[in-house]
Parts: structure tokens; C-alpha cells; sequence
């Protein structure tokens, strides 16, 4: 059984009796693709030691892994979001304090974007490691872990202009500062 788990829908191509053949196998071997939607609770259920076998013991590992995964994205949107809008309030006020703010803000989340990838790729490695993948079936990583891998340094850098700005802008308006006392 091969299969394809997003955050809220899991496909898995099943091999069928009929003699309907699918697109994504070989022309001579049939299939059944079956779709499962997935509710945010089902995201924090245990993981096992041996994959599909509810009788073994809970694995903490695969089990925080996963949840850390699903998890720190959305930290990480949430950190951006704030840090948008402290960034509006401090163009607003105009301050130097929300700019040092908001870039540590985006530090944190390419922090946790970068976590979030980590246990991503350790979790489908200790899967793999359990429950080897059937012959014939590749595991690649998607588009997605691409985006999620370029976006992590992405917001690191934002982050550190962000801090550069507000450390360059402060040296500028103290001297301003200093220039209307005088």
C-alpha cells in the first residue's frame, strides 16, 4: 500500500481484484485510489512502533515529531502575522523599537520553519527505517518541502534586515536627535 498523507486529506492507492488499471502504477498492475479527510484531532493521535499495529507500544518520538511538525508552521504563521502587524504600528508611530520587533519576530519564524522541516524529514525517515516502502514505490519530496526549505532562510534574512534597519536607523535619528537639541 502506497500512499500520499497531507495535513487534512491521506490517499493511498490500494491494489484491487478488478482489472481496471490506474495511471500512476505500471499499465498491468491494477489499483484502487482511496481518500480519507483527516480532522486536526486526528493529527495529535499516538504513533506506534510498528506502523498499524495498535497492540505495540506508543513511539514518543514519531509521536512529538509529528505533532511538531503540524504544529510549529502554524507558530510560524502566526509569528509572521504579529509581526506584520507590529511592523504597520511602528510605520504608524514611527519608532525604532517595533522594527527591532518585528525582526526578531521573523527570526523565530524561520526558526520554526526550519524546525518544522526537520522533523518533517526525521519523521518520514524513522517511518521509513520501521516500514520500509513496498518495491516500486519512490518516496521524493514535494513541491511543498521545496517552498518550506527556501522560505525558512527567507524569513531569517527578513529578520536580520529588519534588526540592521532599526540598528542603522537608530545611529541616524539619534544623531537627528542630537542636530534639533543643539
Amino acid at each position: 500500500m502506497a500512499g500520499d498523507c497531507a495535513i487534512c486529506h491521506c490517499c493511498r492507492i490500494n491494489p484491487m481484484e478488478s482489472h481496471i488499471s490506474h495511471s500512476l502504477l505500471s499499465p498491468d498492475l491494477s489499483s484502487d485510489l482511496r481518500c480519507v479527510s483527516l480532522s486536526f484531532s486526528d493529527q495529535f493521535l499516538e504513533k506506534y512502533s510498528q506502523p498499524g499495529n495498535h497492540n505495540t507500544e506508543i513511539d514518543l518520538i514519531r509521536t512529538y515529531l509529528w505533532r511538531c511538525q503540524f504544529l510549529l508552521p502554524l507558530v510560524a504563521l502566526g509569528l509572521i502575522f504579529f509581526g506584520a502587524i507590529v511592523g504597520l504600528a511602528g510605520c504608524v508611530c514611527r519608532s525604532l523599537y517595533p522594527a527591532l520587533g518585528t525582526g526578531a519576530l521573523h527570526l523565530l519564524a524561520g526558526v520554526c520553519t526550519l524546525g518544522a522541516v526537520v522533523c518533517f524529514s526525521s519523521g518520514v525517515y524513522m517511518l521509513q527505517r520501521s516500514l520500509p516502502p513496498p518495491s516500486g514505490v519512490r518516496g521524493e519530496y514535494g513541491w511543498s518541502f521545496c517552498l518550506a526549505c527556501v522560505s525558512s532562510p527567507l524569513q531569517v534574512m527578513a529578520g536580520a534586515l529588519f534588526i540592521w534597519a532599526s540598528r542603522a536607523s537608530r545611529k541616524e535619528y539619534s544623531l537627528m536627535k542630537a542636530y534639533r537639541v543643539a
